[in-house]
């Protein structure tokens, strides 16, 4: 089952103070290259003061927002906009990466946010995005 369908107890202690923490959300800023954006950040943390303890997928928000920024900044593709195009070109996964020449898993990879693409393919697939017809010239034989 995925932390994010975890209930989790409504309150844990603090295991650097002994203090009891309450399961809440809170403001967090992510910054990338000068430009941030706030996210609500789940987690445990003491009545007051914002120093919290994440547990399971609470984190799984900011490396969400970090991607989008690293996307908009350096066109680094996020997960889903490369799920998005591989899906609109029609391949499985598998295909993909070998078409691309990156290996069978690198999309799967990709995709889970375990890795990101390279420049180069980060490019190529801005290009097949934009221009998906050009997918057939990488079908075929190399002469």
């Amino acid at each position: 089952m995925a932390d994010a369908e975890r209930i989790h107890p409504e309150t844990m202690v603090s295991p650097e103070t002994g203090e009891t923490l309450h399961r809440d959300v809170r403001p967090f800023v992510v910054a990338y290259k000068g430009k941030s954006i706030t996210v609500e950040l789940p987690g445990y943390y003491p009545e007051s003061g914002d120093e919290g303890v994440h547990v399971g997928d609470d984190m799984a928000v900011t490396d969400l927002a970090l991607r989008a920024l690293k996307e908009e900044i350096d066109g680094v593709p996020s997960p889903s906009t490369i799920q998005r195009i591989r899906r609109k070109l029609k391949l499985s996964q598998r295909e993909a990466g070998g078409l691309l020449k990156v290996g069978e898993n690198a999309f799967d990879k990709y995709e889970r946010g375990l890795m990101e693409p390279s420049g180069p393919t980060s490019q190529l697939l801005r290009l097949l995005d934009r221009h998906p017809e050009m997918i057939e010239e990488l079908r075929q034989p190399a002469t």
